[in-house]
């Protein structure tokens, strides 16, 4: 791949990981503008035109789903991974509708991020398990579907679910891989 062929968007809040991950993907050879909000995002595609992203799917209150719809629509041949620590079948569906082309969890490195890049179709190899999901992952899928579905409002979310707000904070805390 050549140096103009590595043109990488990192949508990230956190800025200590999203400076790692940048100094990580230069040293590979890649052009890395790393922004930290969808309108910060919005104002980069004014000028440029990554060819790869990396894209957090909780950025504070909101949703980085917001990023991969617009990096898709700007080029539907983007690779486009999304990290999360808030990983579940809902969020993982909903990014590739919308047009990413891996979700991983984290925390993931350099060397996960760019297998994904390189991976252009599904794996029809991928193994099947006979194992039931457990009550906690159900429990787990149905929260992040529905901070998903309130654009990760706290409050919200808890509503919907029928439990106290401090109830879901602590679930998330204990969750989050960070």
């Amino acid at each position: 791949m050549q140096v103009e062929d590595r043109r990488l968007v990192i949508v990230e809040d956190d800025a200590t990981f999203a400076r790692t991950l940048a100094r990580s993907f230069e040293r590979r050879g890649y052009q890395v503008h790393v922004v930290g909000t969808p309108e910060q995002l919005y104002e980069l595609l004014k000028t440029e035109r990554p060819n790869r992203a990396v894209v957090d799917l909780k950025l504070g209150v909101t949703s980085g789903l917001v990023c991969v719809q617009a990096l898709h629509e700007m080029d539907p041949g983007m690779r486009i991974v999304v990290l999360t620590g808030y990983a579940s079948i809902a969020t993982a569906v909903e990014a590739i509708k919308l047009g990413a082309s891996h979700y991983l969890p984290k925390p993931s490195n350099t060397d996960d991020i760019e297998a994904a890049f390189a991976k252009a179709n599904g794996n029809v190899e991928a193994p099947i398990t006979a194992q039931p999901t457990s009550l906690k992952t159900l429990e787990w899928e149905r929260i992040n579907e529905a901070l998903a579905d309130t654009g990760f409002n706290i409050s919200e979310t808890a509503r919907r679910l029928g439990m106290h707000r401090r109830t879901l904070a602590r679930k998330l805390e204990k969750r989050q891989l960070r």
